[in-house]
């Protein structure tokens, strides 16, 4: 019911965008958020952004990069990843949770996306 897409290889400092395509309805109900899971490493929380979309907040390696957004009427949610570093590599999940704010945690959130990797070459 999530659909994400837009990974691929980029080299340090560069710019990519991935997005969310949800089926879920109605998606304007849904929490929004973006996990990673580096090789070896547990998932973690990325960013997030609320039903309406007023609201974000972003783990804080990410801050002053990463901008989450989303488009109700399109049903996708977007995370622009912009001065990208190696570090940043990993594959991307989009996820939907049905809650009254925005959440960090992986449990908020029932639905998740199958994943799309990100490769910041050095």
């Amino acid at each position: 019911q999530l659909q994400a897409c837009g990974g691929g290889l980029v080299q340090t400092g560069g710019s990519l965008s991935v997005s969310c395509a949800a089926s879920l309805r109605p998606f304007r109900k849904y929490i929004m958020g973006w996990f990673r899971q580096a090789p070896g490493k547990e998932r973690e929380f990325v960013a997030a952004v609320s039903a309406s979309g007023s609201l974000t907040e972003y783990t804080d390696a990410v801050k002053g990069r990463f901008a989450v957004s989303r488009d109700n009427a399109e049903k996708t949610v977007y995370l622009q990843m912009n001065s990208l570093r190696p570090e940043d590599t990993a594959v991307y999940y989009c996820a939907a949770g049905l809650s009254w704010s925005i959440a960090t945690q992986t449990y908020a959130y029932g639905y998740w996306g199958q994943g799309t990797l990100v490769t910041v070459s050095s």
